[in-house]
């Protein structure tokens, strides 16, 4: 494999005119590739390396990179010229959405933004509209978007956030300079699988709403407890707070109805992104009707704001439309074959990391994947962040993008089957990694 040189020359010459080099600086790694085109499960860089690829942009390419029934679709689109009217409602918006709530359970209307961030952005503001309250809660280790209130406390450091305790709410890490200090003041951070210390933030605050990822999927695959989804719904019922789930990971990629179908817990709203529509840039905020109608009430002081000229832009909400006609179809049976093919990596890796001769845990939900090195499935961040190899994940990682298979090289990052992996794509990547483990 060649080197990265003019993939290194690109990042210099774009940093002239781009802080960093890259316009979303979450996509800067080391080392830093630049992919020029993807087909399917296969990606190739601008040094001509073709790779493997688990990354699937952040998970979102989940029939893999341009699937060309999704991009027949688009295409279709931009030729008919239905490309930006900037007035009106459009066909494709309201065919999108009878699609979308007759495939997820909670989800009696919607609307659609551009990216994830932004539903969780308006999630938020119905939460503190129905309730008159301020305060949300949010999972140390979780990601819900770039704005003020979730821009904080996902892999952070012990120091800023102290040893494990419960219950106990964390001091707000943020992601970024810029942010109002009253807004630390209205968001408590508590660890994932951790009902005490729901408790404990309910005892001090009135709460507007927690906001989580049913599954926490940012530090890799770390699931629910028994009992510990169903009880947060019993105290949003009981405290008057909403439960609002962030399937902008977990949605789609595990099940027709997102992971709320699979776990039978249903939110009160979702935000939803990634892999709607297959690559192209579409979210969704969903839910009761009954919260979602407060974006048209009459009533001034109730409702809720939400604009965006290209919230359902023509041609990603036909690519949105083609992708959940293609993962319902009965004849492309996605679900059933990427469950197949994860389970098939996952035995190879069980049979291939002993030979590594350190302690190792293979987490997997259906098509999404990490290996920790640490002894036990994790059950939160602090207990990655106490067990998990994290200098080891790293140089697995970047030798394995060496041997032609791409992951995001930072630790504890999900890896992410496509539709358009095949047994050979999987059995050549474990022979890479067995590779790799001798050489570790």
């Amino acid at each position: 494999m060649q080197e990265n040189e003019r993939s290194a020359a690109i990042l210099r010459e774009n940093a002239k005119w781009i802080p960093g080099g890259v316009v979303s600086l979450n996509r800067k790694s080391d080392p830093n590739i630049c992919f020029v085109r993807g087909a399917g499960c296969h990606v190739e860089d601008i040094d001509g390396n073709s790779y493997i690829d688990y990354q699937a942009g952040f998970a979102a390419s989940f029939l893999g990179h341009n699937d060309p029934d999704v991009n027949a679709a688009v295409l279709k689109t931009l030729q008919e010229q239905q490309v930006l009217m900037g007035a009106g409602p459009t066909l494709l918006e309201g065919e999108f959405a009878q699609l979308f709530c007759a495939s997820v359970p909670n989800a009696e209307s919607l609307q659609i933004t551009t990216t994830g961030s932004e539903a969780t952005y308006h999630a938020i503001r119905i939460a503190r509209a129905v309730t008159g309250r301020d305060h949300i809660i949010v999972m140390q280790g979780g990601y819900n978007g770039w704005h003020n209130d979730v821009a904080c406390n996902v892999i952070s450091r012990k120091a800023d956030i102290g040893d494990y305790q419960s219950p106990c709410e964390y001091p707000f890490d943020s992601l970024s300079a810029g942010v109002p200090q009253s807004h630390s003041g209205l968001v408590h951070v508590i660890n994932y699988n951790d009902l005490d210390s729901v408790h404990y933030v309910l005892q001090k605050y009135e709460v507007a709403c927690i906001l989580l990822e049913p599954i926490l999927q940012n530090i890799g695959i770390v699931k629910p407890q028994p009992g510990y989804l169903e009880g947060l719904r019993e105290l949003a019922d009981a405290h008057g707070f909403l439960l609002i789930f962030d399937e902008v990971k977990t949605g789609f990629r595990h099940a027709l109805g997102g992971y709320q179908s699979i776990c039978g817990v249903q939110p009160d709203l979702s935000t939803f992104g990634k892999a709607v529509a297959n690559g192209y840039p579409l979210g969704v905020i969903a839910g009761k009707k009954k919260y979602m109608d407060y974006f048209v009430d009459p009533d001034k002081r109730k409702k809720v704001m939400i604009a965006g000229t290209f919230n359902a832009f023509p041609l990603t909400t036909a690519a949105a439309i083609a992708t959940l006609k293609k993962l319902s179809s009965p004849e492309h049976q996605v679900y059933g074959h990427v469950e197949r093919l994860g389970e098939r990596l996952e035995q190879g890796y069980r049979e291939i990391f002993p030979k590594l001769g350190v302690p190792f845990y293979v987490a997997r939900q259906g098509s999404a994947f990490c290996t920790y090195f640490m002894d036990h499935a994790p059950v939160n961040f602090h207990d990655i962040l106490d067990n998990h190899d994290f200098e080891l994940d790293i140089r697995y990682r970047k030798n394995l993008i060496k041997e032609g298979v791409f992951n995001f090289p930072a630790a504890i990052k999900q890896g992410s089957i496509s539709f358009a992996h095949t047994e050979d794509d999987i059995d050549r990547t474990l022979e890479a990694t067995a590779r790799v483990i001798k050489t570790l």
